[in-house]
């Protein structure tokens, strides 16, 4: 089923699905199990508008689950979930208590809920993202309890007077790319209590393959024997789909890169696509990211290409990662204008090429510092040729690709282990 953003939107966000912080979850926060030792209170969750900040959540919960088996944990998730992610969590991590409530301008909390995981937790961990999003969080429980704090897998591209106070007092400083660190170093921020240590995202071990398993047979999508590419503008439009406030010159400054972009760069893509199709006689996915980019997939990625090769090419709606990562898992390759398409595949054995827009900020550092420097393209440098003749590599020398994979992801394991001793 293919449906657009704003039908996403009337679906997933009506009153009845978001409720109120008080009642959100009772089932979920009754009588929960949270297991022996000390315990950890997460917070993460930005948004549930992008199928990568839906995936942090999971895959921070999974690395301190995993390395610290005996911790209890809470999420504090920061943004209210809609049903579906509310569904996701419950279901993967059925003894993990799911908080909401926010932060007023003076740092205080009124929820109940979140007071209460206060008292009980004895760190607070700030998840993966692209800033430190939870600042106003983290100041919160700084000046309510005096505990201890920290930072995992997020991005720093700037440290203001008060971010710098905050980070002074961190137990320690996980930035997702070395991008970071050095912004931190030059803001006076060292030590050995900051480090890289990658996005949270790359341990998301959930799946949903019976829900993937029917939509690939629907769709005639073979095992190994289909690619998935995943479109992006340069700038995203958060207007037209949330009720952020913005003013009519950044919406015209927004519009006017995006339609400047948006051709030139889709085409690199396109021209991998064909190449495909004609030399595999195989399938294309075209699939999103974020809700916006089911609107745009026709546009940009479909009715441009050539006649023999769109009957090849199937497209998806706004899905959950769950999902998402099982079909990756079928997937031939994923080729992403997107930075976290890219990584759910690649921790689910599948190669995948970031084709990194200069707007998307300094986070794909990651895949450089992982070593995926053949499979990122900045996209002002590339030619579409050179994208297509990548995966034709790739096509030829699959299970050397494969093997890369595995030796990557066996060392981004050890760095979250590592990582988690210091928790």
């Amino acid at each position: 089923m293919n449906l657009s953003s704003s039908t996403v939107f009337a679906m997933l966000f009506t009153p009845e699905m978001v409720k109120s912080e008080e009642k959100l979850l009772p089932s979920q926060n009754e009588d929960v199990n949270l297991g022996e030792g000390r315990t950890i209170l997460l917070l993460s969750g930005w948004q549930d508008v992008n199928i990568g900040d839906i995936a942090h959540t999971p895959g921070l919960l999974r690395v301190l689950l995993t390395f610290l088996p005996k911790a209890k944990v809470i999420l504090w998730k920061r943004s209210l979930a809609i049903e579906p992610v509310k569904e996701l969590l419950h279901r993967n991590f059925p003894n993990v208590k799911v908080i909401y409530g926010n932060v007023d301008d003076d740092k205080k909390v009124t929820s109940v809920e979140v007071l209460d995981a206060f008292k009980e937790s004895d760190i607070m961990i700030h998840g993966s993202g692209p800033s430190v999003q939870g600042q106003k969080n983290l100041e919160a429980w700084l000046a309510a309890t005096g505990k201890p704090f920290g930072i995992f897998g997020v991005t720093i591209q700037s440290v203001g007077k008060s971010l710098k106070e905050l980070l002074s007092k961190a137990s320690f400083i996980y930035t997702r790319e070395t991008a970071s660190l050095e912004v931190l170093s030059e803001s006076g921020i060292s030590g050995e209590h900051v480090s890289f240590v990658p996005d949270a995202t790359f341990f998301m071990e959930i799946r949903d393959d019976q829900r993937a398993a029917a939509f690939l047979a629907e769709n005639g999508l073979e095992t190994k024997k289909f690619i998935c590419a995943v479109p992006r503008l340069r700038r995203t439009p958060y207007y037209k789909f949330t009720d952020w406030k913005w003013s009519e010159e950044r919406i015209k400054n927004v519009e006017e890169t995006n339609s400047k972009y948006k051709e030139e760069d889709h085409a690199k893509l396109r021209e991998a696509m064909i190449r495909w199709v004609r030399e595999t006689g195989n399938k294309v996915l075209v699939c999103p990211e974020m809700v916006y980019e089911v609107e745009i997939m026709d546009e940009l990625l479909i009715d441009p290409l050539p006649e023999d090769v769109k009957p090849y090419v199937v497209k998806r709606g706004y899905w959950m990662p769950d999902e998402a990562a099982s079909v990756y898992r079928n997937a031939h390759s994923v080729l992403s204008f997107e930075c976290h398409s890219p990584i759910i595949a690649l921790h689910n054995g599948t190669p995948a090429f970031y084709l990194r827009q200069p707007e998307d900020t300094i986070k794909g550092q990651m895949y450089y510092d992982l070593g995926y420097d053949d499979w990122v393209f900045e996209i002002m440098e590339t030619e579409g040729k050179q994208i297509a003749d990548q995966l034709m590599t790739v096509h030829v020398n699959y299970k050397m690709a494969q093997e890369q994979i595995v030796k990557t992801n066996e060392r981004i394991r050890k760095i979250y282990a590592d990582a988690v001793e210091l928790v």
